[in-house]
């Protein structure tokens, strides 16, 4: 039996200043994906929403979310994309998580 991972990419619909993140750069992170890890699932059209107690009352965010599937995990490399994607999107924190796959 040979594993592999999920590895998903929980993007904000906007930026950290509110600014909508147009479909061409969710659509460039899909091709980067895909051209490394040889494929890619987006869930972009459908935004998923986000719900957060905050110091205001509950807040809320759309969501895309990006899956990659993957034979080996290297951390550093998602630590790295996490960052850049972070910077990128003026966000505190951009989630990026992984999860064994085992085939039943």
């Amino acid at each position: 039996m040979t594993g592999s991972y999920l590895v998903q990419i929980r993007l904000p619909k906007e930026t950290g200043q509110g600014e909508k993140i147009p479909k061409d750069w969710f659509d460039s992170l899909v091709k980067e994906m895909t051209d490394k890890f040889g494929g890619a699932t987006s869930f972009v059209r459908s935004p998923g929403e986000g719900l957060w107690r905050g110091d205001g009352g509950t807040e809320r965010d759309n969501i895309a979310v990006i899956e990659v599937m993957t034979e080996r995990l290297v951390p550093e490399y998602w630590r790295a994309l996490r960052e850049r994607l972070e910077t990128e999107l003026a966000q505190k924190e951009i989630v990026i998580r992984a999860q064994e796959i085992i085939p039943l």
